[in-house]
């Protein structure tokens, strides 16, 4: 009976996020995909590291590691990546672009990188991070992160893969492809929104390394919808414009 109770509940829960899931039917302006034409994250991910794994012991040494850098400034880029709503990560990657990715000034590069951001943050994790609900590493071992206004609410959903990560890496090859002369400075700056996370707290090294395999799917999985690859030739048109 307790088993038939438990499969009742999981069943009426998951069907409670599908009834709230979010995608380009709902959200058109944040989306280019629907969430059935989305990459499954549960398919292609291995399950995260068991806490007797060596895996673990590494993500443990990151946590640690990443603490300490909270009070240098490497740590307070770490608060700034966190912020990725709005303009967020439009302003996260214009200096390693080499141009100022806004709104009023290259329109068509923000609203690339604006309407993808939930494709590749949400949709492409959706899957494993509803399966694993792995703890996040602040909340395992009840301590502060470094942004302490995100803490209850992400301290009620799952760290695996890492959302904010897939977001950057994502974009940062997106935005390669745009300006290849930047492609470094752009990728690099992709890496570091996913460290960020572990310095901040918030995700475990493997959570971050996982998203980064998820962002690239995701980039493949998107140049296949046309409302994606149309918006991305008028981005580039605009780039090439202005970079004359």
């Amino acid at each position: 009976m307790k088993k038939v109770l438990l499969a009742v509940f999981i069943s009426s829960l998951f069907a409670n996020v599908a009834l709230a899931a979010k995608d380009v039917t709902t959200e058109p302006d944040l989306y280019f995909l629907k969430e059935s034409q989305s990459i499954d994250s549960l398919t292609l991910l291995p399950p995260p590291p068991a806490m007797d794994s060596i895996d673990f012991l590494n993500d443990k040494a990151q946590y640690d590691a990443g603490k300490l850098l909270r009070g240098t400034e490497r740590g307070q880029q770490a608060f700034r990546d966190a912020h990725v709503t709005g303009d967020g990560v439009a302003d996260a990657f214009s200096q390693a672009f080499g141009m100022a990715i806004t709104k009023d000034k290259t329109p068509e590069l923000f609203k690339l990188v604006l309407k993808m951001r939930e494709d590749a943050g949400d949709l492409a994790t959706r899957s494993a991070k509803n399966y694993y609900m792995r703890i996040r590493p602040f909340a395992f071992y009840n301590e502060p992160t470094c942004r302490s206004d995100e803490e209850a609410t992400l301290s009620k959903n799952g760290s695996y893969p890492s959302g904010h990560t897939t977001i950057g890496w994502a974009t940062a090859l997106v935005l390669a492809e745009i300006n290849p002369d930047n492609q470094g400075a752009i990728l690099n700056r992709g890496y570091e929104m996913g460290q960020s996370r572990v310095i901040c707290g918030y995700h475990w090294q493997s959570d971050v390394t996982a998203a980064r395999i998820v962002g690239s799917a995701i980039v493949a999985r998107l140049h296949a919808e046309p409302t994606f690859t149309e918006q991305l030739q008028k981005a580039k048109d605009e780039f090439n414009r202005l970079n004359k």
